[in-house]
């Protein structure tokens, strides 16, 4: 993930990490597949991330009714970032979300989406997503392979991540922002409920944008 500017920014105070750091990726010794070189000045920024909750959010999006788009998001998940500066290979990103968390803005929507008929977040409380490869695939542009685990389904996804920028902020934290989108058919993880539209069509697109909204949080070593 090419999370970071193209300085080397000093480093921030310790920040609460909730789960157990990714790490490298084992097996990952060979250089970069990629074309594409890191900027060397990227190498003094590798170490542990984690999404700040508060200034992001993971969401989906996907058309109703066929014409209209439903637009939501899960508001609780914990996440681990491993970034390599010299080697983006092996960087890694682990994200687990709580599906009885999805948000519509709809009250009735968001108890059907996390019941049986969807997510079915009492017997799924999470849903993941975990890296297995990461490419540099152009300036400030990453492709992160990964699993993506829904009601216990495991299939592979592609994210395209965009750089967006790098602060230090005024209290020390270093934090990277950066954008990452999916297109998944959510068919293929087993979430086949519809109901058909009298003029033809489906009540709900088996079409699922994901959305990365991310504003990263670099921990302090042993966090």
């Amino acid at each position: 993930m090419k999370l970071f500017n193209r300085s080397s920014p000093p480093r921030r105070p310790e920040a609460n990490a909730p789960a157990t750091a990714p790490g490298p990726a084992p097996g990952h010794d060979r250089a970069p597949a990629s074309a594409v070189r890191p900027d060397p000045a990227l190498e003094a920024l590798t170490g542990e991330w984690i999404i700040d909750s508060a200034h992001s959010r993971i969401g989906f999006s996907v058309r109703h009714a066929m014409v209209t788009t439903v637009r939501g998001a899960f508001a609780e998940y914990e996440s681990r970032l491993y970034f390599d500066g010299r080697d983006p290979s092996r960087s890694q990103a682990r994200i687990a979300m709580s599906t009885a968390s999805v948000r519509t803005g709809e009250e009735q929507r968001d108890a059907h989406l996390a019941g049986r008929d969807f997510l079915d977040a009492a017997k799924y409380p999470r849903m993941t997503f975990v890296s297995t490869a990461v490419e540099l695939a152009g300036p400030d542009v990453y492709r992160m392979t990964g699993d993506l685990t829904i009601r216990d389904v495991t299939r592979p996804v592609v994210l395209e991540l965009t750089y967006i920028g790098y602060v230090t902020d005024p209290f020390g934290y270093e934090r990277v922002g950066f954008d990452g989108t999916t297109t998944i058919n959510r068919s293929e993880w087993g979430l086949t409920y519809n109901a058909r539209l009298a003029q033809g069509g489906s009540m709900v697109s088996e079409t699922v944008r994901l959305q990365f909204d991310i504003a990263a949080i670099r921990t302090a070593p042993g966090a």
